[in-house]
């Protein structure tokens, strides 16, 4: 019997030895997760989300009422000055350059000789009635004609006359460079003009964003055919709220993430600021200069922004989900103080993405719980299982926790 007494007095010295553990660990109070308060590097952010874009969009249209014959470029196509974009059927136009064409042709070789040649012919005209006019006058002079003949030849060489210069100032009008043939190029040019509006060509060097055109469209002046981005700095268009001016400044840097290349970050740098606030939202617009630019860029693409708006080397920080900002002029933290929980109200300053910096109220070294439990009273007893901080490697928790109560 002394073996099977001594086996029940062993079982009962565990049974009291776990149920005065279990005593002990009730009254040290629950495990929560806890951070140790130290100092790191601090970077504020502003957060926000935003499209990429450039600094203007150009639409190109059609100048007159046609018909599409040939489109040539399609979206995402690069174009340079000058390039055709689309043609359009424009037979009438063709025909007036060709009318205005075979006029200068004309006037050069048929009107201009003409003129000069029907010139020639008054000036001889006028010289015989010039003569003529003198034979008479002698004979007037002896009496031989009546002065009514000479009368006569005087009126003709007048008219001669006049004939000759009429007929000079015409040829003169003919000549290369002169009057007539300048009228006769610019109707030329201007025809010229009308058929070169049948060819769609783009004015600067860009991206073609959209189309709106296919062959066999008819299509009307001022109906937009394409849409193209200007080549220059590529931005990042993004709403702030408001709430945020105090602390944006042009100039600052930002990291930028494409949501299509989440492992691609790129650099960028806040370029703008809109006058006026949006009324609506509360934001205020602003533009980000990015510099280099990735070759994955896409016009409208969706970019998430983390703007750097101010930096500490070294801060005393607390994680942000450590925080209790129900009140934000009165933030708080529940601290471990001799393995008890108490509230600690805090005095803030920079707010970075997963830390906060804290200028009064905590120092280095000090436990503040993680996820408090809603139920957690001021003065309860707590223990402390160590979290790493983001961005730190994990503390080792006090030793005091694991005698906390007794």
């Amino acid at each position: 019997m002394r073996p099977r007494s001594l086996w029940i007095g062993a079982a009962t010295a565990l049974v009291l030895a776990a149920a005065g553990w279990i005593g002990t660990q009730k009254m040290a109070g629950p495990r929560l997760d806890a951070y140790q308060v130290a100092a790191q590097p601090l970077v504020q952010t502003v957060v926000a989300t935003g499209r990429i874009t450039t600094p203007s969009r150009t639409q190109v249209g059609s100048p007159i009422t046609a018909v599409v014959l040939e489109r040539r470029v399609r979206e995402g196509d690069r174009v340079r000055p000058g390039d055709v974009l689309a043609v359009l059927r424009a037979d009438d136009l063709q025909a007036q350059v060709q009318q205005a064409r075979a006029a200068l042709q004309e006037l050069r070789n048929t009107t201009r000789p003409q003129a000069v040649l029907a010139a020639q012919q008054a000036q001889r005209q006028w010289q015989q009635a010039q003569r003529e006019l003198e034979r008479r006058r002698v004979l007037a002079a002896q009496q031989a004609v009546t002065p009514e003949v000479l009368e006569q030849a005087q009126q003709a060489e007048s008219l001669a006359r006049t004939q000759a210069e009429q007929a000079q100032l015409q040829a003169r009008a003919l000549q290369p460079g002169q009057a007539l043939e300048r009228q006769a190029q610019a109707q030329l040019a201007q025809a010229q003009a009308q058929l070169d509006k049948a060819t769609i060509r783009a004015e600067l060097a860009g991206t073609v964003l959209t189309r709106h055109a296919e062959p066999g469209d008819l299509v009307q002046p001022g109906q937009v055919l394409f849409e193209l981005a200007p080549d220059g700095a590529t931005e990042v268009l993004v709403a702030l709220d408001e709430k945020n001016l105090h602390v944006l400044a042009l100039g600052q840097q930002a990291t930028c993430i494409a949501d299509a290349y989440p492992t691609e970050p790129f650099a960028a740098q806040l370029d703008f600021l809109a006058p006026s606030i949006d009324p609506q939202r509360g934001t205020v617009d602003a533009r980000l200069t990015v510099a280099p630019v990735p070759p994955f860029l896409r016009q409208d693409m969706t970019v998430s922004v983390n703007l750097h708006t101010a930096q500490r080397e070294q801060a005393l920080v607390v994680p942000n989900d450590a925080l209790d900002l129900s009140d934000p002029a009165r933030p708080q933290v529940w601290v471990v103080e001799q393995g008890r929980a108490a509230r600690r109200a805090l005095q803030l300053g920079l707010r970075g993405m997963a830390h906060t910096e804290v200028t009064a109220g905590l120092q280095a070294g000090d436990w503040v719980l993680a996820d408090a439990p809603a139920t957690l009273q001021s003065g309860q007893r707590v223990r402390v299982q160590a979290r790493p901080q983001p961005g730190l490697p994990a503390q080792p928790a006090p030793s005091t926790t694991t005698t906390q109560g007794t």
